[in-house]
């Protein structure tokens, strides 16, 4: 009986762990995805070739982060 107890009591515990790291990794995820839509706005606004080098530089890192984050 006590040993259900602690198997039910661990297990509990490594579930919620989970689930914070899951709500930490959606909150990145989003943020990432935000990011992304903020630089392609500004690039359907105009921009001068030096920008336009940065914001191309900037969504080929956002976007890898959003592959590994956001799956």
């Amino acid at each position: 009986m006590k040993s259900i107890a602690w198997t039910l009591l661990v297990m509990t515990l490594c579930l919620g762990a989970a689930n914070a790291g899951s709500r930490k990794d959606a909150a990145a995820c989003a943020e990432v995805k935000e990011k992304i839509r903020n630089i392609e706005s500004r690039m359907r606004s105009g921009y001068t070739r030096a920008q336009g080098e940065r914001y191309e530089e900037k969504l080929r890192e956002l976007r890898a982060k959003r592959y590994k984050l956001c799956r």
